[in-house]
């Protein structure tokens, strides 16, 4: 059994999948807790502050999308939705609140457990960084993001990020006017190569979310590009700052 010290909260109105869950992530060491609910999910995450969500969205009470709102209001700990919803307009909705990412149901334990371990190896990996970097920041077209603090600035103004979408955008920046394609995305910021099609649809809405908070324009982009073909690039700028 590996020696984990992270809790995870696991919230599913099927009780056979909280005591399956329960019982695999127990057995990789993980600290497991559970709710029944949404409403009783909001509960027991301000009681036990989790390291990591793993959320249902069809649930009595309060469904998943309301959680993830609730508790995107105050914190960017990563969430994985459960979805067992057919049209993938409707699967990326919860990214589109903050998910971090999300898992098709019926689903492979071994998927999510995989995605699981990428995720908290990220958050680790962040939080050690924080610890031995230097200076860490980089500033180009107004943007600057300090990658010690995690925190990003437009023009002066603080702007929040979730823990994906920094994390994202720090790739972009560090490598300004390099193109990078959404499996290569997806192996560096959430660590794992899609396996179908559909996975590479988390990165857009991340950078939709990006978008929709950096640029002056959403909707015609001066500084997260498309690269057609490829996948995504932050514009070079001349005035590049790395200290």
């Amino acid at each position: 059994m590996e020696n984990h010290k992270e809790k995870i909260l696991v919230v599913d109105d099927e009780i056979s999948i909280r005591r399956i869950l329960e019982t695999r992530l127990s057995m990789l060491g993980y600290t497991v807790i559970t709710a029944g609910d949404g409403e009783e999910a909001l509960e027991v995450y301000k009681k036990e502050l989790p390291n990591l969500i793993i959320l249902d969205i069809m649930m009595p009470k309060l469904d998943g999308y309301g959680v993830c709102q609730e508790i995107r209001k105050e914190s960017d700990i990563p969430i994985i939705m459960l979805t067992a919803l057919g049209d993938v307009a409707d699967r990326i909705t919860g990214l589109e609140l903050g998910a971090d990412d999300y898992v098709v149901k019926p689903f492979s334990p071994k998927e999510l457990e995989a995605r699981i371990k990428a995720i908290l190896r990220r958050v680790d990996k962040i939080s050690w960084a924080a610890i031995t970097a230097n200076s860490g920041i980089i500033s180009m077209g107004g943007i600057k993001i300090d990658t010690n603090r995690r925190q990003v600035y437009k023009q002066n103004e603080k702007i929040r990020l979730t823990g994906m979408e920094f994390s994202l955008l720090e790739l972009l920046m560090s490598k300004s006017g390099e193109a990078f394609s959404r499996a290569s995305i997806l192996q560096e910021v959430w660590g794992y190569t899609p396996e179908r099609h559909v996975d590479t649809r988390v990165v857009d809405v991340h950078i939709s979310r990006l978008r929709s908070k950096l640029e002056e324009d959403p909707s015609n982009p001066d500084l997260i590009l498309t690269a057609r073909g490829t996948g995504y690039l932050f514009q070079k700028i001349t005035d590049t700052q790395k200290n």
